[in-house]
């Protein structure tokens, strides 16, 4: 089953048919929202509002493990987030979509980052942290549509809530080699990765940042939510064609065994509340 998580401007899924609320608690404490079940284009969804579904939470208070968690023991395999971004690069103007296939972990806050730890060790391979099935599925839904979608970025990822400075900017795109940046993919990602599960992001380009020499094309709130509103119905009419296209499912995908060999702690040596959680994660 896929999932949707809606960033910035996405609170609910236009045209989904609600089948069931769950509010659910988890170890972890309570996800972002309740996760709503319902269809789609005879499909089966889930949706999962990332900064509650009034806007609440800032990138650096979201519970992410708590939302990863919640998605997966409803049933779901597959996640496609949607994120506002600012482009490092000329090439991706502002309203346009992207797909990236690499994350550079940029956070220097303390964000919960694994499902791992306190008697279960675990290291998953995150070379490739984007699904690649779902990814091509983008595509080609974008193809059909007739919309330009840029694939093959890096993201990279920053504490915020501030908009970041120049000096940083041009780290970002220089050194660092991203070509997006944005607030709320790390953990995020990583998390789907540990818990095998199929994660990309539909990025919606709002701004150049600020690396740009021109101040009145530098980064602010107001240039964000102005830019944002068709770009947004583009986002939203390419997920809505990706599950329109049919069955989602590929349990053949690499993502979904992520774990074959990364656990390193034998099965004896976990407590009940690991072992528990292992299972909830291999499913």
């Amino acid at each position: 089953m896929l999932a949707i998580i809606g960033g910035t401007g996405i609170y609910q899924l236009d045209g989904l048919e609600v089948i069931e609320e769950h509010q659910i608690e988890t170890p972890y404490g309570a996800p972002s929202a309740p996760v709503i079940r319902g269809k789609l284009a005879g499909q089966s969804i889930c949706f999962l509002a990332r900064h509650g579904q009034g806007h609440q939470l800032l990138p650096s208070e979201v519970n992410y493990r708590a939302n990863i968690w919640a998605l997966k023991s409803v049933g779901v395999t597959r996640i496609l987030a949607v994120s506002a971004v600012g482009s490092l690069r000329e090439e991706i103007a502002p309203g346009q979509l992207t797909v990236p296939s690499q994350y550079f972990d940029f956070v220097k806050g303390n964000r919960e980052r694994s499902f791992f730890g306190e008697g279960l060790a675990a290291h998953v391979s995150t070379a490739e942290p984007t699904c690649g099935d779902l990814t091509a599925r983008l595509s080609q839904a974008a193809e059909s549509l007739d919309q330009q979608l840029h694939t093959g970025k890096t993201y990279g990822c920053v504490d915020g809530p501030r908009l970041g400075t120049r000096a940083e900017s041009h780290f970002l795109r220089g050194a660092a080699g991203c070509d997006l940046v944005g607030m709320t993919n790390v953990p995020e990602v990583f998390l789907a990765r540990e818990a095998q599960l199929c994660y990309c992001t539909l990025c919606i380009a709002t701004d150049y940042d600020c690396w740009l020499d021109d101040p009145a094309q530098h980064v602010s709130v107001e240039q964000v939510i102005s830019r944002y509103g068709a770009s947004l119905e583009r986002a939203k009419a390419l997920v809505h064609q990706l599950i329109a296209q049919g069955d989602l499912s590929n349990e053949d995908c690499g993502c979904r065994h992520s774990l074959d060999c990364a656990v390193l702690t034998p099965e004896e040596h976990l407590s009940n509340n690991k072992r528990e959680l292992l299972e909830l994660l291999k499913r």
